[in-house]
């Protein structure tokens, strides 16, 4: 059984939570990075990486994010299939590198670029098709 197709609201949405995952994974790190001089090998080690995080402004953006993007989500999901929605959705993995290099300052490698590449074109290939056939397995 197929669900409804790809619609430009659905498209909006699905379009919406890769820009929240993307927020998200922003926030986590930002809320991590003063504490990157700590080593944890010990229970009072992470106690020590953990308490100046959870007071972090940005965690609790990053909580809020992902809950959105939940929401947003399971309404998607109600509206088409899974092998639809995830490959579309799956620019947040072109959109994270992005906004590491120009909000973070981070660094990548030509073999990053090669495989966000690959990505994107699996994102092109499966959202512009248009034409489902039904497996029948014998």
């Amino acid at each position: 059984m197929y669900k409804n197709k790809l619609t430009l609201k659905i498209l909006f949405f699905l379009i919406s939570t890769d820009i929240l995952e993307t927020f998200t994974q922003y926030c986590f790190k930002r809320s991590a990075m003063p504490q990157s001089d700590v080593f944890i090998s010990n229970f009072s080690d992470l106690l020590i990486f953990i308490k100046p995080i959870i007071g972090s402004g940005f965690l609790w953006m990053a909580f809020l994010s992902t809950l959105l993007a939940f929401v947003i989500w399971s309404s998607i999901l109600s509206k088409i299939d899974l092998s639809v929605a995830v490959p579309i959705a799956s620019s947040s993995y072109i959109l994270v590198p992005l906004v590491s290099i120009f909000f973070l300052g981070e660094e990548m490698a030509w073999l990053d670029w090669a495989g966000i590449s690959f990505i994107l074109a699996g994102v092109i290939i499966v959202s512009s098709s248009t034409k489902k056939e039904k497996i029948i397995i014998p």
